[in-house]
């Protein structure tokens, strides 16, 4: 928009000073100062020729005109977008902002509510579930449902379920394939 600004204030220029030229030697031959035929004769021309040159300027600045008006609308249509779009990002991060704030509520009560449970474990197996759930995408600890992990999903082979059958109950079992502390259950089909 500048430039087609600064273009259309240079052929504004232009036509001005084409139109000034014409008129002072329109004033000249009015006032009779051109007494000279041939001086005359080529005045004429020279009136035309200006004539022809501001109709081409005008033309000029009538299409510097039309692109500038073009680049005003397209303008004030991405400014509106603009607008829209900083409206919408406001709203998303207030909505971002609000989630936040209730997961870090959420994530406070569960941490008050996980301090009594742990009381009394060993500082071991608690260090081992902080581990294995950093690692394993939050999950540390899974149940042994119908002879399958629950945390990968696999069944485990009869030589396995052997041995976890055999094993104490406060013994730590973990599954052979996620390395998951596996919680032994009724429903564990042992």
């Amino acid at each position: 928009m500048e430039d087609l600004t600064a273009e259309q204030a240079k052929v504004d220029a232009d036509v001005e000073q084409v139109k000034s030229r014409r008129t002072r030697d329109r004033d000249r031959m009015d006032q009779g100062l051109v007494s000279n035929p041939k001086d005359l004769q080529r005045m004429q021309h020279e009136l035309e020729s200006l004539e022809r040159r501001i109709t081409s300027l005008e033309d000029q600045e009538l299409e510097v005109m039309e692109r500038l008006e073009e680049a005003q609308k397209s303008h004030a249509e991405l400014s509106a977008q603009v607008v829209e779009a900083d409206e919408r990002l406001a709203a998303l991060t207030r909505t971002r902002d609000e989630r936040s704030a209730a997961l870090d509520a959420d994530l406070a009560q569960v941490q008050s509510a996980r301090a009594p449970m742990t009381d009394g474990m060993p500082e071991d197996l608690l260090s081992l579930y902080d581990r294995l759930r950093e690692q394993k995408g939050g999950v540390g600890a899974a149940a042994l449902r119908a002879r399958e992990c629950g945390g990968c999903r696999l069944s485990l082979d009869p030589a396995e379920l052997t041995r976890i059958r055999a094993a104490p109950m406060d013994d730590v079992i973990r599954c052979e394939e996620c390395q998951r502390i596996l919680i032994r259950t009724s429903e564990s089909g042992l």
